[in-house]
């Protein structure tokens, strides 16, 4: 794993927690962008070199609205920048952790996306991210 790619949070709307987080960063939201497959809307913020991702479900019976329901609006995964998403999901793998998805997917912001079980990670959600070429 290379770098923190982002925190990811979860919030119930985007139109009243972007403009809470463009104050909380001092940093305007430089992208929003729908993730149909996940029943996501993200929004992204920079500081310095890390990224903040707000993450809103966009059904009401999505993961992230069930997340909200049970846990209520917080902090929601880390992401780890890699290089190689196929070679590092096979690290861990064969290291006895547990993969949420079997493959790789297209997630936000031109990322291939693997998250790992939390049960095998302290209760923490990671998500691995690629940029894609």
């Amino acid at each position: 794993m290379n770098k923190i790619e982002h925190i990811g949070i979860a919030v119930k709307d985007l139109a009243n927690s972007i403009p809470l987080f463009e104050k909380l960063l001092n940093s305007p939201c430089y992208k929003t962008e729908e993730v149909a497959s996940e029943k996501v809307m993200t929004a992204f913020f920079k500081t310095g070199e890390s990224k903040i991702e707000l993450v809103a479900s966009t059904d009401p019976e999505g993961v992230i609205a069930k997340y909200i329901d049970k846990k209520g609006e917080g902090m929601h995964h880390i992401a780890f920048d890699v290089t190689d998403i196929q070679a590092e999901m096979s690290r861990l793998v064969s290291e006895g952790f547990t993969l949420l998805n079997e493959t790789p997917k297209k997630g936000a912001d031109n990322k291939l996306v693997c998250f790992l079980h939390p049960k095998g990670t302290n209760g923490v959600l990671i998500e691995l991210c690629q940029e894609i070429n």
